[in-house]
């Protein structure tokens, strides 16, 4: 075992990271070492990037630290900060802003600025407080040392004894002979720092398409008081979707800590919207699911609305003449329901392209929002509209069994309507029959079956009525035909 992070009395004491802990205890009997934690500094360092969205809406964690003498307990973090940084008064106010922040929560924290995610990481590391512009990323990079272009101790070690030991000295030598000597890494690494490859960040959380937010001069912690402002918020964000004629489905809620700890919530919609109380309201639901686990802690001191899934949404003008079916009331209960108890919790059926009726049906949560559900009307009964997928389906049984049961099944000629049938044990004497209705087989699912389905439906003398069918044909080359029960009838 080694020692993985050292604090300030551990490192005056000739302690140092990677040190075996063995040789540790014995510099200094009196260590107390404890056992690192990874996944939980993983879920902190997280947090805490997060937490940062209140600086760039584009917020990275960088994939590991490649150089292991630097005391470092969490990782780095990225942010794209084009077009953010007037909004702090420059780039280096924003710089010592952020840094700034971190000192204040207990963190030691350096950084810096540059044009390329490399470039910036190497000066974070070896010239810690620098802002450089594109042209001048070649030059600030010359004298930093070949390990901050991030790479392995083996392949630094392998420069340092060519004598290439800093960036500066990479510059004028053939690039092919570098790559036949130390792989394709090192050109890759050395082109990502000068910003001639192109890095991609990953970030976090989704990027907002529309967003509104609220800086607070004095922290809040009541649950009522936050909802105030996100009711508020959800206006100010419906009115610039109104102005550009677009509706949203997905909503972000940022509640920002003073703490360094970022709550995020988010709730979703059936259809695009942009009612602000119906916004506001899902949130209220959302945070009631929460039940004991909202925590504002020490207080939260800025909290933003964002919008997802935008897409174009056309002004409603109501009619005098206009027919309220209730529609638009049961899409927002369904929104309640979902934020309420969960998207999962909802579902309705989804009729798909099968003859098989235990295929011809999935469920799905009611907030998918799949293309089936803007059926045009294509016909008009008694003054009632019908959908495409209601003319075209047969009735069904309300109830089917998961996996048709097979039955026994007395018929006075083969090919005839039952009479009699025994199911799980128990026989049923049948008076009425309807049928058959013929449904054949789909050859291009696989698994589908082989055999054509006669279906019936029966009524027994106590009134009861069942959904049965008869696999396969009578006089067929095939084994006997096989009876099912599949569903029932109220």
């Amino acid at each position: 075992m080694r020692l993985q992070a050292t604090d300030a009395a551990a490192e005056r004491a000739g302690l140092y990271r990677s040190q075996n802990l063995s040789d540790a205890r014995a510099l200094c009997p009196g260590l107390v070492a404890r056992e690192m934690d990874g996944e939980y500094l993983s879920a902190l360092f997280g947090s805490l990037a997060d937490w940062h969205a209140y600086a760039s809406p584009i917020v990275s964690i960088f994939p590991g630290t490649f150089i292991p003498d630097i005391r470092t307990s969490f990782g780095d973090l990225l942010l794209d900060v084009t077009g953010v940084s007037h909004l702090f008064g420059g780039n280096r106010q924003m710089l010592a802003h952020v840094s700034g922040r971190l000192e204040r929560a207990g963190f030691t924290a350096q950084g810096a600025m540059a044009q390329s995610i490399g470039g910036a990481w190497a000066l974070a590391r070896f010239d810690p407080g620098k802002i450089v512009e594109a042209e001048d990323l070649k030059t600030c990079l010359a004298p930093l040392p070949v390990s901050a272009l991030r790479l392995d101790e083996k392949l630094v070690f392998g420069l340092e004894q060519m004598g290439l030991k800093t960036i500066g000295s990479l510059y004028g030598r053939n690039r092919k002979a570098l790559r036949a000597r130390f792989g394709d890494r090192l050109i890759e690494r050395l082109n990502q720092a000068l910003g001639y490859l192109e890095e991609r960040l990953v970030p976090r959380l989704p990027v907002p398409e529309r967003q509104s937010e609220r800086r607070l001069a004095e922290p809040i912690v009541l649950e009522r008081d936050i909802l105030m402002v996100v009711n508020d918020l959800a206006i100010r964000l419906c009115a610039q979707l109104e102005k550009e004629g677009m509706g949203a489905q997905s909503f972000h809620l940022l509640l920002f800590r003073i703490d360094c700890q970022l709550m995020y919530l988010a709730v979703n919609a059936a259809r695009p919207v942009r009612a602000p109380d119906h916004i506001a309201r899902l949130f209220v639901n959302r945070i009631k699911r929460l039940a004991g686990e909202f925590d504002a802690g020490f207080g939260i001191e800025a909290i933003r609305l964002t919008a997802g899934s935008v897409s174009q949404l056309d002004a409603h003008q109501s009619g005098v003449f206009e027919l309220v079916d209730g529609a638009k009331d049961l899409e927002r209960l369904y929104d309640r329901m979902a934020a309420r108890l969960g998207p999962k919790a909802i579902l309705r059926s989804r009729p798909v392209n099968s003859h098989l009726p235990e295929r011809a049906v999935v469920l799905e949560p009611v907030i998918a929002g799949t293309g089936d559900d803007a059926d045009a009307l294509i016909s008009f009964e008694d003054g009632e509209p019908a959908t495409k997928a209601a003319l075209a389906l047969p009735a069904r049984p309300l109830r089917l069994l998961p996996v048709p049961e097979q039955i026994s099944v007395m018929a006075e000629v083969p090919d005839g309507p039952p009479v009699r049938m025994v199911w799980r044990r128990l026989s049923y004497r049948l008076l009425k029959a309807a049928g058959p209705e013929r449904i054949g087989v789909e050859w291009w699912q696989p698994g589908a079956g082989t055999l054509t389905r006669d279906y019936y439906r029966v009524e027994d003398k106590a009134g009861r009525r069942f959904w049965i069918f008869r696999e396969g044909l009578y006089g067929s080359e095939s084994n006997d035909p096989r009876w099912f029960m599949h569903g029932f009838d109220p």
